[in-house]
């Protein structure tokens, strides 16, 4: 004979300001992961929502990322001249030859200095690069000394509101414009023409990088083994956007162990913490689990009445830690912990599977926490427990 779920609720009602006590123990820790994973998912999906599937992006092979890459306008000229690579309606191929410095800027918020990505760019870079688009202010006009800024990092770092001017190695660069660029990491850049940032930075005879939109993105890995395998050449082609994907660094790795860890950490204390508030129940109890047991109550429904118990405290804190969690969705924050080693700014993101991970940890906590206790409660001898109460 099994015991009415009712029963439960009216014991955890009865005694509520233990059940608090439990439900906030793995409330916190629940909220705690949830906004861990939430930190290290919003990293990812603006690293991911970086570049366009059809485009390929040529660096220098070997190079962990375009600062440390670099290769002449002669290459560019004979990886242009390959067919599959797509041509605009001009009939010039549609790629975008880039220049990429970092800058040591000063953050809004503690005015502490940090990196920040200035790039080179020709027009083209807004036909080859999808969803740009300027969002405040107007375009740099080509040969002058102006530039447009990311939103993301323009909201971050100061002395990058429009009309402001930036100082970049040894010269001024007037802000312009803000853009956007469907949320990716581009918005923690700078941007300003190629033409004029090539000789101010020493890097004309060359580019860092060179974005290609290919007529059929199914032939990039050829694409990428030719250029590789060209013993003229020393470059190599990457997906536009594993490559930004990989740009993540040291950074992914480690959020998601922190993740791990703490939660770990704290969770073995609200199961303790569970457990000891079962305990505490169990004994403020006995008389009534020995009452049960004489009514004719088997063990089996003894124990699995008080796992309900744990388990539903768990559930109820489950559901606080994720409601608790929720104010951080879209929290902008940034790390400089990339493989450029510049500021990338991002939103933290609540994802269904953060919210799934937060409850299944919820339950565990709540399973092992109230197993002892529920197996203590349903050993009881019916005469001790009698006489205990």
């Amino acid at each position: 004979m099994a015991l009415p779920i009712s029963y439960n609720v009216r014991s955890l009602i009865v005694r509520w300001k233990v059940t608090l006590l439990a439900i906030g123990g793995i409330a916190l820790v629940v909220t705690v992961l949830v906004v861990l994973t939430a930190m290290a998912n919003g990293f990812m999906q603006t690293l991911a929502a970086t570049g366009d599937p059809a485009n390929a992006i040529v660096v220098q092979r070997g190079s962990g990322s375009e600062l440390t890459s670099f290769f002449s306008r002669e290459h560019r000229n004979l990886i242009e001249a390959d067919g599959r690579i797509a041509r605009g309606a001009d009939g010039l191929p549609l790629t975008s030859a880039e220049i990429v410095i970092v800058a040591n800027l000063k953050r809004k918020a503690d005015g502490e200095p940090t990196n920040v990505t200035v790039r080179g760019i020709t027009p083209n870079a807004f036909k080859v690069r999808s969803g740009i688009r300027i969002v405040n202010g107007r375009m740099f006009t080509q040969g002058l000394g102006e530039v447009i800024v990311g939103e993301q990092i323009a909201r971050r770092i100061a002395g990058l509101d429009l009309g402001q001017k930036l100082k970049i190695q040894n010269r001024d660069w007037e802000v312009v414009g803000w853009f956007a660029a469907a949320g990716g990491a581009l918005e923690s850049e700078i941007w300003g023409d190629y033409e004029v940032m090539g000789p101010a930075f020493r890097r004309g005879g060359g580019q860092n990088s060179l974005t290609v939109r290919l007529t059929d993105p199914s032939t990039r890995e050829a694409f990428d083994k030719e250029w590789r395998e060209n013993p003229q050449m020393q470059v190599q082609a990457d997906s536009e956007r594993e490559y930004y994907a990989k740009q993540s660094g040291p950074v992914r790795g480690p959020l998601l162990a922190l993740a791990g860890f703490v939660s770990v950490v704290m969770g073995i204390g609200a199961i303790f913490g569970a457990m000891n508030t079962m305990y505490a129940i169990v004994a403020a109890r006995t008389r009534e689990v020995g009452t049960l047991r004489a009514l004719g109550f088997s063990r089996r429904s003894i124990l699995t009445s008080f796992l309900i118990e744990s388990l539903f405290l768990a559930l109820v804190g489950g559901v606080a830690g994720c409601l608790l969690a929720f104010p951080m969705n879209g929290y902008s924050t940034g790390t400089g912990q990339t493989a450029s080693f510049s500021e990338v700014a991002f939103a933290f993101r609540i994802s269904p599977a953060s919210l799934t991970l937060g409850m299944l940890f919820a339950l565990m906590m709540g399973f092992l926490g109230g197993l002892l206790p529920a197996f203590r409660a349903s050993r009881l001898p019916i005469t001790t427990a009698l006489r205990e109460g």
